[in-house]
């Protein structure tokens, strides 16, 4: 899959198949729009290409929110599902301030040469959200190119998305997040080089720096750890260590009957159910007994339930 980092890097394309949106964890609902790109794209002879933001407009205008896939994942779900290209704009002054008919014209219809278009039922575009699927829809009548509306899937009551998806994972509602993404929930990340203090308590950790202020998970969670098509069951902590006066957010976890050196190799962690929250405490002494509590509730864990 091709990726195009901005608008500046992207050449006039000779036609594609479009569709437009954040795409944060590309769940279920995401899963059918792409499915309805791929498929249509193909009986066009044209490329799929999926138009995402390196900076959400909720960010931009201070409403950030906890990112449940970071780009990296996103780019590779995009690429296994079969997108041909995926163009990313930077979110930024700018580019907030361009119309919706502007957007179309310019951008849509000028660069991408689009002959169809495929968006969510609150798919919202241009400056002031004043875009949506009827200014498209009239817009196609005079520039030759189509669109169509895809509508959101409907589970356990609820409208798939991804703010649904955040709020079961802030309830370690994982089977729910499951249904919704149509995957488990984890995240990936390279083994870094940490301080090394889990292992003067006798709880070497692997550290993953996850590269997001805000984190949908937070606290102590069994897991398991995917590494080079091995599954290892552990607990991990997602938070800023209180106790030792951390300020950014990282992944530590502790690998049951693991002894292998894996710096600088990629692993995905897999949530399977929250322990408790993170908190500070008094002495590492008192986090030792606590961190022993929480290795021996995840074992009873993966006794009860075979990964």
């Amino acid at each position: 899959m091709e990726l195009i980092r901005g608008l500046h890097n992207l050449k006039k394309q000779s036609g594609c198949v479009v569709t437009i949106g954040n795409f944060d964890g590309v769940h279920i609902g995401h899963q059918e729009i792409l499915k309805n790109l791929i498929n249509t794209a193909r009986q066009k002879e044209l490329p799929s290409l999926v138009i995402s933001f390196s900076v959400t407009p909720e960010t931009f205008f201070g409403r950030p929110k906890a990112r449940i896939s970071s780009f990296r994942d996103k780019h590779l779900l995009l690429k296994s599902l079969g997108v041909d290209k995926h163009l990313l704009i930077r979110f930024n002054k700018s580019f907030s301030e361009i119309t919706a008919m502007d957007f179309i014209n310019e951008i849509l219809i000028k660069k991408l040469s689009m002959k169809h278009c495929f968006i969510g039922d609150d798919f919202r575009f241009g400056s002031g959200r004043e875009g949506d699927f009827s200014i498209l829809k009239k817009a196609s009548l005079e520039s030759k190119f189509s669109v169509e509306k895809i509508k959101g899937i409907v589970l356990k009551g609820y409208r798939v998305s991804s703010s649904e998806i955040r709020k079961a994972l802030s309830a370690a509602d994982f089977d729910t997040a499951q249904e919704f993404l149509g995957r488990p929930f984890s995240i990936t990340g390279k083994v870094a080089r940490g301080e090394q203090i889990g292992r003067t308590i006798g709880f070497p950790t692997a550290n993953i720096g996850i590269k997001r202020k805000l984190s949908p998970v937070l606290g102590v969670y069994s897991v398991i750890v995917k590494h080079n098509s091995e599954a290892y069951a552990g607990v991990c902590n997602v938070g800023k260590r209180p106790t030792i006066g951390g300020t950014k957010p990282l992944l530590e976890v502790f690998i049951f009957d693991f002894d292998k050196e894996i710096y600088g190799d990629s692993v995905e962690v897999i949530f399977k159910q929250k322990c408790r929250d993170e908190k500070k405490f008094r002495s590492f002494d008192e986090l030792k007994v606590q961190i022993q509590k929480d290795a021996e509730k995840s074992r009873l864990f993966f006794q009860n339930h075979t990964f």
